[in-house]
């Protein structure tokens, strides 16, 4: 979707401490083959803190930056990969309280790990659609793994799940970047890869099943040895689909982008699912950052552009690709243009 008139006018991210991979082999929780392999060397992990309030402890920063104040947002979209808090409870209006405190719509954008990305897709569409409205959209995200449910060292082979908290302040009335254009391409065929043969129902955190998705990839394993071939596709293809159709959206081209935000995939994988399919080496993305961030689940594009722009490597005039990716399969991309000299604080004071 081509974009005219949306603005980021802050962001920000929380990091909890760093965990070193080499502490966790140490301690048995990781194995030093893998380790090696992955090329991460920490995440952040979050203790007894949650995911909302991750979530909330970023917004307040990307609020303070945004020069803008809670009359102006008419929404909240929160995104989360894990389970946020009680059952039947609304982690969305918490960190709506937590934060504007406003009589507005609060949603949760339940999309993986390109949750933040398709809330920038609809926060847009709404600010174009109805310009009598307030001017502003918060998007948030949050996500503590550290539950028995999760194994945050052995759950994939693709990642390391690190702990964070995300927010964007969406706006009509100017910030540190113009957003050109977002959307997605999926490729549905592709989704029963993350069922790996697991029944539907009752629902496999209901029955205490945690989450592995290095299971699942076995069970296509064993199917394709017995003759039965997976799903099949390149989720490559799909990245380099979203990709491209953004880039065509925007009016530039792959050689217009100074840096690529992707998510905190593990050194291969990494390689494999984005870097060779925009045809880009680690130092044209943010390796720099994932390698000690793991993946942050829907944190994942802004934790990359924050970086990006708060240490002054991307400036007035360079356009940045902020591509991610979830099960189903799916992969979102959006092109920000960046509009002023460098990252400085009080964002939203330049627009």
């Amino acid at each position: 979707m081509r974009l005219s008139g949306i603005h980021l006018a802050g962001i920000a991210t929380h990091l909890p401490e760093l965990y070193p991979t080499a502490r966790a082999v140490e301690e048995g929780l990781y194995d030093e083959q893998d380790r090696e392999e992955s090329g991460i060397e920490s995440v952040p992990v979050a203790g007894e803190t949650t995911g909302p309030d991750l979530a909330v402890r970023a917004a307040r920063k990307a609020l303070a930056r945004s020069g803008h104040g809670p009359e102006d947002f008419g929404a909240l979209l929160h995104s989360s990969v894990h389970f946020q808090g009680p059952d039947g409870w609304s982690a969305h209006h918490y960190v709506l309280r937590h934060t504007l405190d406003r009589p507005v719509t609060a949603v949760e954008v339940r999309q993986g790990c390109l949750g933040m990305l398709s809330a920038l897709e609809l926060a847009a569409g709404r600010l174009m659609a109805a310009p009598s409205e307030p001017p502003a959209v918060l998007l948030t995200a949050g996500d503590n793994f550290s539950t028995p449910l999760a194994d945050r060292w052995r759950a994939s082979k693709l990642f390391l799940l690190g702990d964070a908290g995300a927010a964007a302040v969406v706006s009509r009335r100017g910030g540190f970047a113009r957003v050109l254009s977002v959307g997605s391409v999926s490729a549905p065929s592709m989704e029963e890869l993350h069922r790996g043969g697991e029944p539907l129902f009752p629902p496999g955190p209901t029955v205490g099943r945690t989450l592995n998705l290095e299971e699942r990839r076995e069970f296509w394993r064993r199917e394709w040895a017995r003759g039965v071939p997976p799903p099949m596709g390149n989720f490559g293809d799909t990245v380099a689909a979203a990709a491209h159709r953004s880039l065509a959206e925007a009016g530039v081209t792959m050689a217009d982008i100074s840096r690529v935000c992707h998510v905190g995939f593990s050194q291969l994988p990494l390689q494999a699912s984005f870097l060779d399919p925009l045809g880009i080496d680690e130092k044209r993305g943010v390796w720099e950052l994932t390698r000690i961030t793991g993946h942050l689940g829907a944190a994942d594009p802004v934790a990359g552009l924050e970086h990006l722009w708060r240490t002054g490597q991307v400036g007035a005039g360079d356009l940045v690709m902020v591509i991610g990716a979830s099960p189903g399969m799916e992969a979102g991309c959006a092109i920000v243009e960046i509009t002023v000299p460098r990252g400085t604080e009080g964002e939203g004071d330049h627009a």
